[in-house]
């Protein structure tokens, strides 16, 4: 990893633009935003065939300016619209409804809309344990049973939040969410952010991000409910999020950072310095499981991978170059140079869709075709 003096990321041009120096099916664009950090964005294709996209946006991660943006990109449209907010209160960090950063008082609320994300309900509240984490969209079940993945931001009284007793769990409801059970991703310590798809024999694999910043995990199930302990794939990952979907040839595709703690030149334990008060007298969370959370490996280059064994076996290409600096969560000073927190949805026309985070000031937005694996 390097550094660089550069600041100010590229264009903001929210027009979607076809790029002559691939060599493969490239289209990209900027997504318009309203404040210094945008964030942890996904996506959703709507009936209409509008495609949305969602994020957290404010100063800096776990101040109480954090709200949800959202703009969407209209049916046969090449211009992403205008960020519109879509919540409004500032006394949590709405990234999922924290206080300080703490992720361990975080709780998940909701909006709902049944006429294509035009008019919206007001908030509630759809899981209300604190520590209660949601990265990944909700998947229907062969049966219709809605399986949310989730993770626990766990730690103990007098010990402040670091990662390394986090779990990953499923929601389960059977009535379209209006009651939910849950269980527990057998020894899943350190293994966040659980994605689940179901691939093309019909059994189901889920992909984990590892607070260890060693590789990404990966589970099966045959039913989407019962899954197996979470094992070390090949990739690499550095404590940042994934995301994958299956092409219908079955292939599955992976968008991830291809690095790891290995390749970190610093160490940043204290994650939300940059909004402490001071006042916190809590200790940092101690080594759990014989491990601890690592953060600060770089979150660069960003990569996608694609199996076409149900994730046995991987080939993996670079789709975005950069340092990844992260040491920070800073983008009032542009100090921050991730190229991370992917979100990937693929059409039944083999079309890929993915967004990012680019260096924490701005969301990216990538379009991809089929000719991406065979260049």
């Amino acid at each position: 990893m390097t550094t660089t003096t550069i600041t100010e990321a590229p264009d903001f041009n929210p027009s979607l633009k076809a790029s002559p120096d691939r060599a493969y099916s490239y289209a990209e664009a900027y997504i318009p935003a309203l404040t210094a950090q945008c964030h942890a964005s996904n996506l959703l294709m709507l009936p209409n065939g509008d495609l949305l996209c969602v994020w957290f946006g404010g100063s800096i991660e776990g101040r109480p300016d954090i709200c949800i943006y959202m703009s969407r990109l209209p049916a046969g449209a090449k211009i992403w619209t205008q960020a519109k907010k879509m919540t409004h209160d500032h006394t949590r960090s709405e990234q999922t409804l924290s206080y300080a950063g703490n992720q361990d008082s975080a709780i998940v609320k909701q909006l709902i809309s049944v006429d294509n994300a035009v008019n919206w309900s007001g908030p509630s509240i759809l899981f209300n344990e604190p520590g209660t984490f949601i990265r990944q969209p909700v998947i229907v079940l062969k049966d219709g049973t809605w399986v949310v993945p989730i993770f626990k931001c766990r730690a103990e009284p007098g010990e402040r939040w670091l990662g390394s007793d986090d779990i990953s769990s499923i929601r389960i409801s059977k009535d379209e969410g209006q009651t939910w059970t849950e269980r527990d991703i057998p020894n899943s310590y350190g293994c966040v952010h659980m994605n689940i798809q179901q691939l093309k024999s019909g059994s189901y694999l889920g992909l984990f991000r590892s607070r260890w910043a060693d590789n990404v995990y990966l589970s099966t199930s045959e039913d989407g409910l019962d899954w197996s302990e979470p094992k070390a794939t090949v990739l690499p990952n550095p404590n940042a999020g994934i995301c994958f979907d299956v092409l219908p040839s079955g292939r599955v595709v992976l968008v991830y950072n291809h690095s790891s703690k290995e390749d970190a030149l610093g160490r940043r334990d204290g994650l939300y310095d940059d909004i402490s008060d001071g006042t916190d007298t809590r200790s940092n969370q101690a080594s759990k499981h014989g491990k601890e959370a690592f953060w600060g490996a770089p979150r660069a280059p960003l990569s996608v991978a694609w199996s076409d064994d149900e994730g046995a076996t991987w080939k993996c290409k670079t789709l975005e170059e950069g340092d990844g600096f992260c040491l920070t969560n800073n983008s009032e000073k542009k100090l921050n140079r991730e190229l991370s927190y992917p979100s990937i949805l693929i059409e039944k026309s083999g079309v890929i869709h993915i967004a990012f985070t680019f260096w924490r000031q701005r969301i990216k937005y990538v379009q991809l075709g089929e000719d991406f694996f065979s260049i």
